[in-house]
């Protein structure tokens, strides 16, 4: 095919030569007869390529979902961008057929005096607005520091294309119209190069202060924002109040149980349970009935890899039909619940088995169902829990249900799924693949950042914003477990991306202690240490100045398409260990620039093999063999196994020696995030899924946000652990590092996750959770409600 293409293309260049030079005779219209043979140029390659496409249709079923993409043919903001990009290519191919050779058959004496118009003078008009265009678009829009921008280049690169440009005119032509009609182009162009030459010379090159230290600063502010709005009721009454003043409603029945099983844990958190609230509120607009019509049909598929909780008499436990690998998580769930199961209703509960999200609704559905719920304005009842709760709900037998999620495993979700909750005019649903995936989208990462750092935690999870996650992470890029539904059907999940609507509940992960914080010192016995040194957790001062990370690839699945080389895993150690000199792969740091005064910043871009001259030591790589790849051969198995030196796994306890620890989702949630916390090191944190802390943390304030582009990476480093050593330039590097600010975040996040990120604080948002769902299941939720005095 591809040799195919090059003769095609061989061909159509040929014949444009041809017309180029063909003379119209005399009774001809100027330009007619050019323009139809462009046109049966352009029709007879279309045929030829239409026959080939069914022939590889037919033949080769792999190929149909490239040649025909299902997907595309729904998706009309995709459908307009082609036909917008049709027009433009037939519009330059009809105007640049009658340029060649119609044009100046208006003007015959000019056609003895020169050679008219040709493709070369179409090409150099054409890239001299290709190099104007973007770089007036980009100057302007990005008028910070970040990203860097050669002021040489930016100034230089348009005059050249101009100089040159004018050169070939002057060259080729000498009529009083060419000349004329060149001047004129002059005169635009210099305005152009002027329109150019204002944001480059206004745009600075410097920061004036670190932008780490001003989010610090202001994480300190947000945080105790957040402190005083989510604990500001001191006794029932006034929680009762605060709950109808957020939610305007009255709280479920039991919520007085609830209030008092929240004190008797010593929950700081009272008040702020917005995420609750968010997950439940389009499920006002499902009648119980369905909802658990729902339930019960999710749980009787075993194709579905949904598991079962039936909570009755004040007791919870397992269905039988929860296979074996995932009975574990939730026999988990379930001793949680039964903490507090006496205060809560019968039902049944359907809980996600995958890591993976599984409710994606799309925007304007999800929309309405919002305003439909938001639409009763009354829901301030003050009756109980209905008698006879279990004979509402029907006996789950052993047998099949009705299959009602979508088997989307090893594929490119982004379109399908995740940006689907998007509204249509959302990049992430008009410009997926209409940028360049090799560089970096400044456009994208622009709205929740300071310059090259993270600066919006909550927006940086928004994904309507960046088209480019579709490519940067295994959820997106091809998950290894997939049965999704556009449906609203009630899913809990232990974590999701943005736009899922899955009901968050606390991970068994974390409350079983699957991962642990567990340092051990040193028994001070030398026959013992010698094979058991124990693994102390020392201050953080006394910590290896090192950013540490040690993981699988099981993020998502490479089965002979390279699509590992986008997940966000292996991105991190090739940036950490594989990096070489070529154009793509260069790191760009803010630095201390010593050639400026007192606290100024530079961004300096240099080639990713000189990081090492800077001193930043990091310990990053994957253990043990490539998982969830394949491929013919198993090609993606071993080119990750060449381009990654795999090590042994290592003792868990065994992170607490290093400063700075890294962490990152695979094919969900990240399970060690809560142990590092815990500990006395500095957590660095990128992540595409939320789970049900997210809101109690800030960014800044208790660890360090990471994008997932990881661009930042080594500049946060730096700013940290300090740079001293030397640019390829020969220059010295410096950079002091800020311990005391590393320490001050790590024992704020340390302390805030001893008061709000505990067992008992997984209870208390659990119980909370359920007393909410055992509402929207009754048939009389509208009347229902808890009022203090009441007895309920």
């Amino acid at each position: 095919m591809q040799f195919i293409t090059a003769l095609l293309d061989s061909h159509l260049a040929i014949t444009a030569y041809e017309l180029c030079l063909r003379k119209p005779s005399r009774d001809e219209k100027p330009g007619v007869s050019t323009a139809l043979a462009w046109g049966s140029i352009l029709l007879a390659a279309s045929a030829i390529w239409t026959v080939v496409g069914v022939i590889v249709f037919l033949a080769k079923p792999v190929y149909r979902d490239w040649l025909v993409p299902i997907s595309l043919i729904f998706d009309f903001n995709h459908i307009l961008a082609l036909l917008w990009q049709f027009l433009l290519v037939v519009t330059l191919c009809i105007c640049s057929a009658h340029c060649v050779s119609g044009f100046f058959q208006s003007y015959p004496l000019l056609i003895d005096q020169i050679i008219y118009l040709g493709a070369l003078e179409v090409t150099l008009t054409l890239t001299t607005i290709y190099v104007m265009t973007p770089s007036i678009s980009f100057l302007w829009s990005h008028r910070r520091p970040f990203p860097p921008v050669s002021r040489t280049a930016s100034i230089w690169s348009f005059p050249l294309v101009f100089v040159g440009n004018v050169c070939y005119q002057s060259i080729r032509h000498s009529s009083a119209f060419l000349r004329s009609l060149n001047a004129t182009t002059c005169i635009i162009t210099l305005f152009a190069f002027f329109i150019i030459l204002y944001p480059v010379i206004s745009r600075p090159n410097t920061a004036y202060y670190h932008p780490i230290d001003m989010l610090i600063f202001r994480a300190k502010s947000q945080h105790e924002h957040y402190v005083s709005y989510a604990t500001q009721s001191y006794n029932l009454e006034e929680a009762v109040a605060q709950y109808r003043r957020r939610y305007r409603m009255t709280p479920p029945p039991g919520f007085s149980a609830w209030y008092g099983y929240a004190m008797t844990r010593n929950s700081v958190i009272m008040d702020q349970y917005d995420q609750i609230y968010n997950d439940m509120l389009p499920f006002w607009s499902i009648t119980p009935e369905q909802l658990r019509q729902s339930t019960q049909a999710l749980i009787l598929t075993p194709e579905n890899d949904v598991g079962g909780i039936k909570i009755r008499a004040g007791s919870a436990s397992v269905f039988d039909n929860v296979p074996g690998t995932h009975r574990w998580m939730l026999d988990g769930v379930a001793a949680m619940i039964n903490k507090f199961a006496i205060h809560l209703p019968d039902m049944d509960l359907a809980f996600n088995l995958n890591d993976e999200a599984r409710v994606a609704v799309p925007h304007d559905e999800i929309g309405h169902l919002r305003d439909l719920a938001r639409a009763v304005e009354d829901r301030s009842g003050k009756q109980p829990w209905s008698a006879d709760r279990a004979d509402d709900w029907e006996s789950i037998e052993e047998g099949h249900g009705q299959v009602v999620l979508q088997d989307m495993a090893f594929q490119n979700t982004f379109l399908d799924f995740g940006s689907i909750s998007c509204p249509s005019s959302s990049p992430a649903r008009r410009l997926r693949d209409l940028y360049s995936h090799s560089h970096l989208c400044v456009s994208c990462m622009s709205p929740h950042s300071m310059g090259q750092f993270l600066s919006n935690w909550t927006l940086s999870a928004d994904i309507c914003h960046q088209p480019d996650m579709a490519y940067l992470h295994g959820f997106y890029l091809s998950p290894a477990a997939f049965q999704d539904s556009h449906a609203l059907v009630p899913i809990f999940s232990q974590s999701k991306p943005h736009g899922f609507n899955d009901i968050l509940y606390p991970s068994a992960w974390n409350y079983m202690d699957k991962v642990v914080y567990a340092p051990t010192d040193p028994t001070g016995d030398p026959e013992i240490e010698s094979y058991n040194p124990g693994h102390p957790d020392p201050p953080f001062e006394a910590k290896q100045n090192t950013l540490f990370w040690r993981g699988s690839t099981s993020e998502g699945v490479s089965s002979g398409d390279h699509t590992w080389r986008g997940m966000t895993r292996q991105r991190l150690v090739h940036m950490a260990n594989n990096l070489t000199s070529s154009a793509h792969d260069t790191a760009t740091l803010l630095l201390k620039d010593e050639s400026l005064p007192e606290n100024r910043y530079k961004y300096i871009t240099i080639p990713g093999n000189s990081i090492q001259s800077l001193n930043l030591s990091t310990d990053i790589a994957i253990v043990d063999k490539i998982a969830r790849c394949g491929g013919i051969g198993l090609h993606d198995c071993t080119d990750q196994e060449a381009e990654f030196a795999l090590v042994h796994p290592t003792d868990f306890q065994s992170h607490w020696q290093y400063r700075y620890l890294f962490d990152l989702d695979g094919a969900g949630f990240s399970g060690r995030f809560l142990a590092f916390l815990q500990s006395h090191s500095l957590p660095f944190k990128t992540a595409l899924f939320r789970e049900w802390y997210d809101d109690r943390l800030t960014a800044w304030h208790h660890f360090v946000p990471q994008d997932m582009r990881l661009h930042a990476v080594w500049s946060t480093l730096a700013y940290f652990a300090g740079v001293n050593g030397t640019l390829p330039n020969g220059k010295k590097a410096e950079m002091k590092p800020h311990l005391k600010e590393g320490e001050r975040i790590a024992e704020q996040g340390r302390e805030w996750a001893g008061k709000v990120l505990r067992k008992e604080d997984m209870e208390v948002y659990f119980f909370r959770v359920l007393l909410e769902w055992g509402r929207l299941t009754d048939d009389n939720r509208e009347n229902m409600g808890f009022v203090p005095g009441g007895g309920l």
